[in-house]
């Protein structure tokens, strides 16, 4: 018995049968590209919606990571972690996968009432049925993002990263006073989201970085008064560092200062 004849066009096992006659290109009718390729995959019913959720979730897993570093406190706390192993002058301890594992869960755990809200108004009505139209679910999916990057510029009072990101795309800021956070649109609110938290990063850095170079300075002029110029200070200054971090818990007392640093907006 020979293999079994093609599915004629438009049945229900065809694949593409959707596709434009003598076009020679599926792209020519995505929507209907979508409908077919969803007949491919088991208990999508061969509809769109179906390999439209999948697209939106693919999508969404390709960008995560970039909205992960653009709109959240992500890098506050890697920045912070990653100065407060070079002060402590352990080269390859932490590694670099444990800095960055504890930087992220910090930052869903800040961010769980930001992601909460998203659930709660965006996702959750739009699954329902509550919301058809896809632009005010997204924008109902915005808002508590914005909400949560505008506190943290006030918090730090940041506002001249914002003003200079409004100036360049020839918004008036002579007036301060007059402008509210309807008038800065999301594509100037981010950029000058992240040069607020590099400064703050860079400023807590500095504050957890200050203590560990004073013992530097203090056993370097220490071996320099013994005349052990030869010796490294880092080998003396290490177990050193060591001990009083140890001592002061200061795991603890950087990853609660780094928690309690950001700012969580007010409700709707």
């Amino acid at each position: 018995m020979g293999p079994p004849a093609p599915p004629a066009p438009g049945a229900d096992g065809a694949l593409f049968a959707n596709a434009p006659a003598g076009d020679g290109s599926l792209l020519a009718n995505p929507v209907a590209m979508l409908e077919d390729a969803s007949r491919a995959v088991p208990g999508l019913g061969g509809g769109i919606s179906g390999a439209l959720n999948i697209l939106i979730l693919l999508t969404v897993l390709t960008v995560a990571p970039s909205i992960m570093v653009m709109c959240t406190c992500f890098v506050r706390f890697i920045i912070v972690l990653g100065l407060l192993k070079q002060a402590i002058g352990t080269q390859t301890l932490p590694p670099a996968q444990v800095i960055t594992g504890l930087a992220f869960f910090m930052t869903l755990l800040v961010m769980a009432p930001t992601f909460e809200r998203i659930h709660s108004e965006a996702l959750l009505p739009y699954q329902r049925g509550e919301i058809t139209d896809q632009t005010v679910m997204w924008e109902r999916a915005v808002q508590p993002v914005r909400d949560f990057m505008f506190a943290q510029i006030e918090a730090s009072e940041n506002w001249s990263s914002l003003y200079m990101v409004m100036n360049y795309r020839g918004q008036d800021t002579s007036d301060p006073g007059s402008l509210t956070r309807a008038d800065v649109d999301t594509l100037s609110l981010v950029p000058a989201y992240m040069l607020s938290e590099l400064k703050i990063a860079f400023l807590m850095g500095f504050r957890v970085y200050l203590p560990f170079l004073v013992i530097d300075m203090v056993i370097a002029s220490v071996l320099i008064s013994m005349s052990m110029m030869m010796l490294p200070p880092v080998l003396i200054s290490l177990p050193f560092k060591l001990l009083l971090f140890v001592l002061v818990d200061g795991w603890q007392l950087v990853v609660g200062s780094l928690m309690l640093s950001v700012a969580q907006p007010a409700g709707p």
